[in-house]
């Protein structure tokens, strides 16, 4: 059963607080807030102990990419004891801090930020609080290895085959989350994710309301980030749209400065009591990702009930052949009149409402239609042979 570690890190700070007498911070090695320690005492009602630096630290749970450099820059990163940094009111850090580097096993794994002033904590004092340092080092790297099992039984469980693979996979991740496994949940798909890697990427900790997360293939050479949100009802995804969202920016943010392809989406599932039924919800998810990235306005996070005939266009293998009516009318040298057919179809053949969507004469609109015709060798007057048209050109965008 996995551990509620949170109590324990609070414990902890509190304890190096009250050891030193001045409010203390710990933060993950990239920087994102895990707990903070309110020391009482007059030192924190003056304003330069809320530098920007910290406020920000505290509100946003992280601090930016600049200030991370800057901080590194003391060799934080390699230091086994306490490190003292000088204020920089330039980098908005108004007081000196001192950094007790958290390790364990010779890596770092997060630091404990301390407001330094005069004279400051004694070194028997730092001594003793390296001492709890150590022993959040230990748990952060416990919480490490128990997050790694969920994200090895959450993949095992959205990759086995349906039948009794899937059933035993279930049945290890229900085991792991104890409880927990009895509740509403439904899995977030965020794809492409920029990175294989799961020690890249965000730990349940970080994103609100996360349980377990892993990266699955997407396409022949991108992956996918799925996430297992818990939920307190089935009629309340609120939670779902906010884990989708923070993973979104952090997503966008990685891939910032790289070539290729656009932006990432998100998509939903459909929540369910329990996880027997991961399996469909994970197909869900990833659906309304690929609706997402296929169609703007469902994005950037789309939900799987939204994204209408989507959901079926979704359920064929992304390798199927294109029907072979459109194969033509794709062709870049049509594009525009693959825009007007789309347009007119999604108009519900209203030739008024396409002309005024598209911006041009109704008389251009009808000789649009017609090279439509003469290209497909379809009738637009025939419901079916429009049926046909719209599903094939809202598959093309897949």
């Amino acid at each position: 059963m996995v551990a509620d570690y949170k109590g324990d890190y609070q414990e902890l700070v509190d304890e190096i607080s009250e050891l030193l007498g001045v409010p203390a911070t710990l933060e993950n090695r990239d920087f994102e807030l895990i707990a903070f320690g309110a020391y009482d005492s007059e030192d924190e009602l003056d304003p330069s102990a809320l530098d920007p630096v910290r406020t920000r630290s505290i509100l946003t749970r992280r601090s930016t990419t600049g200030v991370r450099t800057w901080f590194e820059g003391f060799g934080i990163t390699r230091a086994t004891g306490p490190v003292r940094i000088p204020p920089s009111p330039e980098a908005g850090v108004y007081r000196g801090r001192i950094c007790l580097p958290v390790r364990h096993r010779g890596v770092v794994l997060g630091y404990v930020w301390l407001l330094d002033g005069d004279p400051g904590p004694t070194d028997a004092q730092l001594v003793s609080a390296m001492r709890v340092a150590d022993r959040i080092g230990a748990l952060l790297a416990d919480e490490a290895a128990a997050g790694a099992g969920l994200s090895r039984e959450l993949r095992a469980v959205l990759t086995a085959e349906r039948g009794w693979q899937r059933d035993m996979a279930v049945a290890e991740l229900r085991t792991a989350l104890g409880a927990r496994a009895d509740g509403p949940h439904t899995l977030v798909c965020v794809a492409p994710w920029p990175s294989a890697d799961p020690d890249e990427g965000p730990s349940p900790r970080t994103v609100p309301h996360a349980t377990a997360l892993c990266t699955l293939p997407w396409g022949r050479t991108d992956h996918s980030l799925a996430v297992l949100v818990r939920l307190r009802s089935t009629d309340a995804g609120t939670p779902a749209l906010t884990a989708a969202t923070r993973l979104l920016k952090e997503a966008e943010g990685t891939r910032a400065g790289r070539s290729g392809a656009g932006g990432p989406a998100a998509g939903v599932g459909e929540p369910r009591t329990g996880l027997a039924e991961l399996g469909t919800v994970w197909q869900e998810a990833a659906a309304a990702a690929r609706a997402a990235l296929a169609e703007p306005r469902f994005g950037p996070v789309a939900e799987w009930r939204r994204i209408g005939p989507y959901r079926m266009l979704t359920a064929l293998p992304p390798e199927s052949v294109q029907d072979p009516v459109v194969g033509t009318l794709l062709a870049p040298a049509h594009r525009e009149l693959t825009r007007t057919a789309e347009a007119y179809l999604d108009c519900a053949g209203q030739a008024g409402r396409t002309a005024a969507e598209l911006g041009i004469h109704r008389q251009t609109l009808y000789y649009r239609l017609s090279r439509v015709e003469q290209l497909t060798g379809l009738d637009l007057d025939d419901g079916e042979d429009r049926l046909l048209l719209h599903m094939a050109l809202k598959r093309a965008r897949l």
